[in-house]
């Protein structure tokens, strides 16, 4: 299987493990010309970007590298230009949440609240 065919299950498996705790799907793969967001959900007026990774070679220090200073900025960014145009989200409380799939030594779907911030 190509990186594009695991990545768009993983993101289907993050989303399912999502609505099982409760979340509201908004969008997924939301773009713009300087980035994406994998999944935008919200649960108790907190809105959620949410960034995928499936490792399934994957170590730790493969993910601090994936998700470094210059990919975080990104995923920022493109999130206030989300709520740019999504003017009804202005109350909610944001928060920066990493989903990894399949890591080997992390359960199957780990989810990592606050995994970093502005």
């Amino acid at each position: 299987m190509n990186t594009k065919i695991i990545g768009n299950e993983g993101e289907n498996r993050a989303s399912d493990y999502l609505l099982s705790k409760g979340y509201a799907i908004i969008e997924r793969n939301w773009r713009t010309k300087g980035g994406e967001i994998d999944i935008i959900a919200d649960k108790n007026d907190t809105l959620v970007f949410v960034e995928v990774k499936t490792l399934p070679n994957g170590t730790l220090d493969m993910i601090q590298r994936e998700l470094n200073n210059q990919k975080r900025q990104r995923i920022i960014k493109t999130s206030k230009r989300f709520l740019l145009k999504h003017r009804e989200y202005n109350n909610s409380y944001v928060r920066f949440d990493v989903i990894v799939i399949d890591m080997p030594g992390l359960e199957p779907v780990y989810h990592i609240e606050n995994a970093f911030s502005e």
